[in-house]
């Protein structure tokens, strides 16, 4: 039908038709020019020689780079990459503005360290050799572990938020289990006290072959010493020290008398003992951080997504051996109204983790906040999704998670963990600044992992932790 009516438009208006064609042509044939000239000139804008040298540029996937300390060593310099890298060089971006007697003039200015940007061949520094590293440079370029463990696990300054401030706290996790053990260990900074200090605390869960105990202290602690000195910590006797590329902890702390009642065990025992754990290049995710309405934010970076667990705790004269495998991360934000969905594995090499926030209603639209699992080996990540979905089967007398289901899949994984409860470690939540009136279970959990990660098939079983909240 359509066919006819041209045929007879053209019998009866040849001209007109010709010239509605070929204007019609001319216009295809300009849109695919500009299309072409406009793809050449985004290439040449984006060449590393335009840009200061070097042969790849990388790119933030949301904008800035959030570390680069950390994508230079656990990605650029780590393997497989770190055989084929020569040089690189960070570089950051800004607009500043010259005011003098006339309107202010627009200046684009790039920013970096003299001697990685001469060795990546940045021609314009090449031509000033009076540009040279000053100690923060050299400091910032050495990489060396404990220097990039110290700037992507540091502590973060209290926001300008007035009416969230009150729930504002920062802690280092810890995780670790050998045969016949478990724990899970919090060294918690909280919000500013009316004299300017922070107050803080450290807590210890130990669970043995099912026989759970809780160790606890509080504190106060100087607010600049902290954010100067963390991820080292001192609170109550209770130490963090970040050595080369091991942490190491010192721990003394008392039974919190709930537990010692329930446990019927007498009062006054303690849990003191010392702990290393190592970090190991590849095996970490760097920071991100979340922001919502009203100045909401909330942070997670892992340092260690698996590394060696040496050393030993005693408890009532009993010396408890924790040699084995170990994990460690960081949180930080604004906790009201928030929980969470997390868990980790580990086996034959490969690490893998899960989570998703659920941040208040206020800030965001819980639904909306994506959730994330990813797969690291020994040579870094090998698969990432944020398309995933977490199920959890409670039992219907108790409420407690008995079963937990996390799928994920993206171009580069496909997985399902199903994850076992064995055991849980019950904390209610208050309703308030650091609660969401929730209990909080920390779990022991069996994973079994079935699918695919990077150019692996990936099935195996294996013990594990996993974290969530409930309604009470």
């Amino acid at each position: 039908m359509i066919l006819r009516l041209a045929l007879r438009s053209l019998a009866v208006h040849p001209v007109r038709s010709a010239v509605l064609a070929g204007g019609f042509g001319v216009g295809v044939s300009v849109m695919a020019a500009l299309l072409g000239v406009g793809e050449v000139v985004l290439e040449q804008a984006r060449a590393p020689g335009l840009l200061g040298g070097g042969d790849v540029i990388v790119y933030g996937a949301t904008g800035r780079v959030s570390s680069a300390r950390f994508v230079l060593s656990n990605v650029i310099q780590a393997p497989p990459l770190g055989r084929q890298v020569e040089a690189a060089s960070p570089q950051a971006r800004a607009d500043l503005y010259l005011r003098g007697h006339g309107r202010p003039v627009l200046i684009r200015a790039r920013g970096g360290i003299p001697s990685l940007e001469r060795a990546v061949g940045d021609p314009e520094i090449g031509a000033t050799p009076s540009w040279v590293d000053v100690p923060a440079d050299v400091e910032w370029a050495s990489l060396r572990p404990e220097t990039v463990l110290r700037s992507i696990d540091r502590f973060h300054p209290l926001p300008d938020v007035p009416g969230r401030a009150g729930s504002w706290a920062e802690w280092l996790y810890f995780n670790g289990s050998s045969p016949g053990a478990r724990f899970y260990l919090t060294f918690l900074v909280g919000p500013r006290l009316p004299d300017g200090r922070r107050i803080a605390s450290v807590r210890l869960q130990l669970d043995r072959g099912g026989r759970l105990s809780s160790f606890a202290t509080v504190a106060e602690v100087d607010e600049a010493r902290v954010l100067a000195t963390a991820p080292d910590l001192d609170i109550a006797g209770n130490r963090v020290r970040v050595d080369g590329s091991q942490y190491r902890l010192t721990l003394d702390l008392p039974e919190q008398p709930a537990a010692s009642r329930a446990a019927g065990a007498r009062s006054g025992r303690r849990a003191a003992g010392e702990l290393t754990l190592d970090a190991i290049a590849g095996r970490a995710l760097p920071p991100i951080a979340i922001r919502g309405a009203g100045g909401w934010q909330s942070g997670y970076v892992v340092p260690v997504m698996s590394g060696p667990l040496r050393g030993a705790l005693t408890v009532d004269g009993e010396r408890i051996a924790l040699d084995g495998s170990g994990y460690h991360d960081h949180n930080w934000g604004f906790w009201e109204g928030v929980s969470w969905s997390w868990g980790q594995v580990q086996k034959d090499g490969l690490s893998f983790i899960y989570g998703r926030i659920h941040p208040p209603a206020d800030a965001a639209d819980p639904a909306r906040v994506p959730g994330f699992l990813a797969a690291l080996g020994p040579d870094g990540l090998v698969g990432y999704s944020a398309d995933v979905t977490i199920e959890e089967t409670v039992d219907p007398h108790t409420g407690r998670p008995v079963r937990i289901v996390v799928q994920g899949k993206g171009p580069s994984l496909d997985l399902r963990l199903q994850l076992a409860v064995e055991g849980a470690v019950v904390t209610p939540m208050p309703q308030g600044a650091f609660g969401c009136g929730m209990s909080f279970f920390q779990l022991r959990v069996r994973y079994r992992v079935t699918g695919r990660a990077g150019d692996r098939e990936i099935a195996f079983e294996a013990a594990g932790s996993a974290e969530t909240f409930r309604n009470r």
